[in-house]
């Protein structure tokens, strides 16, 4: 599988050409990306199940290396 990704930016910013999901995968993964989402459940504006997600996901060395560890 292939993805597209361009910009709309000037010329002079380097435009992404073609680039495979594993590529964009461990570029994300080494670098370090952070998930969040929120699913809230209401009936008759009472608020019945809310739910809250925030993951890092990365490599165990880029972690430590945010962290300031060696």
């Amino acid at each position: 599988m292939t993805t597209t990704l361009a910009r709309s930016e000037p010329a002079s910013t380097p435009v992404l050409g073609n680039v495979t999901l594993v590529d964009l995968l461990d570029r994300l993964i080494g670098t370090g990306v952070v998930i969040a989402g929120e699913v809230t459940i209401s009936m008759a504006g009472v608020d019945l199940v809310q739910v809250s997600l925030r993951a890092l996901v990365a490599t165990a060395s880029a972690a430590l290396e945010e962290a300031g560890h060696d």
